[in-house]
C-alpha cells in the first residue's frame, strides 16, 4: 500500500489514460484537413491512423517485460514523456512522411500507458476497493473514444488541426510531474533482480511483424478487396506465420517477453475473451451511429457527437455504481447483466430508420453504454483475481491488447459488412422496380408532376422522377445494411454469456484468491 491516497494515485494514471485513449479516435475527422495541408492523398492520409495502432498493438503486451526490465515507474514515466514529446513534433511535422514517423513514436510511448496503469492500480489498492478504482480507470478508456471524434472536429473547424496534438503536451507535463511525486513501485518489484537477463530478440521480432501485419490487414482489408488484393493476401501469410511461431517460441522460452502461460488460467482467458468482445461492440458502434447520423439522417459532425454525448455522462454515473456493487455481488452476475443490457441495445439500434429522432438515438447509447459499464469493471476485476501479483504487469498487457485487437477487428468487419450488404440490398430492392409495378408508377406520375409545376418539362421532370426513385432505393439499402451491422454486433455480443460460466468465483468485498 502507497502512503500516497490511493484515489489520488488513480486520478493521476487516469489523467494520462483519457489522454492516450482520445488520440485513438480523435485525428479521424482531421484526416481531410490534414491531407490538404500536407498535399497528400485521402488513402495515403489513412497511414496516420494505421501507423499508430500499429506500433501501439506491438508494445502493448510488451510492457510487463519492460516494466520488469527497468523498472515499472520508470518505463511508465519514459513513455509518458514519450507520447508527450512525439504528441509535439506531430503538431510541427512539415510532410506527410514525417507524420506518420513521429505518430509510430507516439502509438509507442501510448501502448505502454495503459497496461502499466491497470498493474498501478492492482497494486495500489485492496481488493475490496479494486472495483471502484477500474470503474474510475474504466470511464476514461470508454469515454475518451465517444467524444474523441467531436472535440478533434471542433478543434479542427475552429482552429487547426495541428492542435489535436498540441492539447497533449500540458496533460503530459502535468501527469510526469504528479507521476515522479506520488507513485512508487511496490516492494516485490524493488527486489526483482535481473542479474543474467538476455533479451528474446527473436520473441520481439516475431511479435512486432506478426501484429504489424494483422493491423495492416484490418484497416486496409476493405479498401484493397480483401483477398482479392495480393498485397492482403501476402500480409495475412506473414501474420498468421509469425504469430503462429511466436506462440511456440515464447511458450518453450526461458525469458518470454510475454507470459501466455497466464492463459492457463480459466478466469484470466475467459477474460481476454470478453475483453475482446467488449473493444469489438465498442469501437464498431462508435463508428456506425455517428456515420448513420451524418449519412443518413444529416446530421453535422458536432450534433452527431452530441448524440454520444449522453452516453459518456452516463458512464460517468453507472462506473462508480459498478464498482461499488462489485463489492457486494459476484462479478458474473454483473457480467451477465452487461452482455444482455448491451445485446439489448444492439437489438433496439435494428428498429432504427430513416425517421428517427435525436432523443431516440440518444437513448440508445445511453443503454449500450450502461451495458459497456457492467462490463469493463468486473471483466478488469476477474483477471486480476487468481493470478500472483508479480504477474499483474504481464496481464496488464495482454487484456489490453485483447481490447485493442477487438477494436480493429470490430471496425474492420462492420465497415467491410456494410459495404457488401448495401450492395446486396441495392440488388435486391432494384430488382423489384419494373414497370409493371402500380405503386412505383403511381409515384412517378405523382413526383413527375409536381416537378412539372415547378417549372420542369415533362422529359426532365421525368428523369428526375426517376433519380428521386433511384436514390431512395440507395437510402433503403443504406439503412438496412446498418440494421444488418447492429444485428450482428448484438447477436456476437449474446454469444458469449456461456463463457461467463466459465469463470471462477470471487468472493465479494473479501480477499481475492491467488495461486
Amino acid at each position: 500500500m502507497s502512503p500516497v491516497n490511493p484515489w489520488i494515485i488513480a486520478l493521476t494514471v487516469t489523467l494520462a489514460t483519457f489522454m492516450e485513449v482520445l488520440d485513438t479516435s480523435v485525428a479521424n475527422v482531421a484526416l481531410p484537413h490534414i491531407a490538404g495541408s500536407l498535399s497528400a492523398g485521402q488513402d495515403e492520409s489513412t497511414w496516420i491512423l494505421t501507423s499508430y495502432l500499429v506500433s501501439n498493438a506491438i508494445v502493448l503486451p510488451l510492457s510487463g517485460w519492460f516494466s520488469s526490465l527497468i523498472g515499472r515507474k520508470r518505463f511508465y514515466m519514459s513513455c509518458v514523456a514519450l507520447f508527450t514529446l512525439s504528441s509535439f513534433l506531430c503538431g510541427l511535422a512539415p510532410s506527410l512522411n514525417a507524420l506518420i514517423f513521429f505518430r509510430v513514436l507516439q502509438g509507442a510511448g501510448g501502448g505502454g500507458l495503459q497496461p502499466s496503469e491497470q498493474a498501478i492500480l492492482a497494486d495500489t489498492f485492496p481488493p475490496r476497493q479494486r472495483g471502484m478504482a477500474f470503474a474510475v480507470y474504466g470511464m476514461a478508456v470508454v469515454l475518451a473514444p465517444a467524444i474523441g471524434p467531436t472535440l478533434g472536429g471542433w478543434i479542427t473547424d475552429n482552429f487547426d488541426w495541428r492542435w489535436i496534438f498540441f492539447i497533449n503536451i500540458p496533460v503530459g507535463i502535468l501527469s510526469l510531474f504528479l507521476t515522479n511525486m506520488l507513485i512508487s513501485d511496490p516492494p516485490y518489484l524493488k527486489q526483482e533482480k535481473r542479474t543474467s537477463f538476455k533479451i528474446d530478440y527473436i520473441g520481439l521480432g516475431l511479435l512486432a511483424l506478426g501484429l504489424g501485419c494483422l493491423q495492416v490487414v484490418l484497416d486496409k482489408g476493405q479498401r484493397d478487396d480483401w483477398f482479392g488484393s495480393h498485397f492482403i493476401v501476402g500480409m495475412t501469410i506473414v501474420c498468421v506465420s509469425a504469430l503462429v511461431a511466436v506462440v511456440f517460441w515464447e511458450w518453450f522460452h526461458k525469458d518470454p517477453i510475454i507470459d501466455l502461460r497466464l492463459f492457463r488460467e480459466r478466469s484470466f482467458a475467459v477474460a481476454n475473451l470478453l475483453m475482446f468482445m467488449v473493444g469489438f461492440a465498442l469501437l464498431s458502434s462508435t463508428v456506425l451511429l455517428p456515420l448513420f447520423l451524418q449519412t443518413l439522417m444529416g446530421y453535422t459532425a458536432e450534433k452527431a457527437g452530441l448524440v454520444l454525448m449522453p452516453g459518456g455522462f452516463a458512464l460517468l454515473l453507472f462506473m462508480p455504481i459498478v464498482g461499488f456493487l462489485l463489492s457486494k455481488y459476484d462479478a458474473r452476475w454483473l457480467l451477465l447483466f452487461g452482455l444482455c443490457m448491451l445485446s439489448f441495445a444492439l437489438f433496439h439500434m435494428t428498429r432504427f430508420d430513416t425517421s428517427i429522432d435525436f432523443r431516440t438515438a440518444a437513448t440508445a447509447r445511453v443503454f449500450q453504454t450502461l451495458g459497456l459499464a457492467f462490463l469493463f469493471v468486473p471483466i478488469n476485476t476477474v483477471a486480476y483475481a487468481f493470478l500472483p501479483r508479480e504477474k499483474n504487469n504481464a496481464a496488464s498487457g495482454l487484456i489490453n491488447l485483447a481490447r485493442n485487437i477487438g477494436g480493429s477487428v470490430g471496425i474492420s468487419v462492420v465497415t467491410t459488412m456494410l459495404a457488401r450488404r448495401t450492395q446486396f440490398h441495392q440488388s435486391n430492392l432494384s430488382g423489384r422496380v419494373n414497370s409493371g409495378n402500380g405503386n412505383l408508377q403511381a409515384m412517378l406520375d405523382s413526383a413527375t408532376r409536381l416537378l412539372m409545376a415547378h417549372g420542369s418539362s415533362h422529359s426532365e421532370a421525368m428523369r428526375q422522377a426517376y433519380a428521386l426513385v433511384a436514390n431512395m432505393i440507395d437510402q433503403q439499402a443504406t439503412m438496412l445494411a446498418y440494421v444488418d451491422n447492429f444485428w450482428l454486433v448484438g447477436i456476437a455480443v449474446l454469444v458469449m454469456i456461456p463463457f461467463v460460466f466459465l469463470m471462477k468465483k470471487v468472493k465479494p468485498g473479501g480477499p481475492i484468491a491467488v495461486h
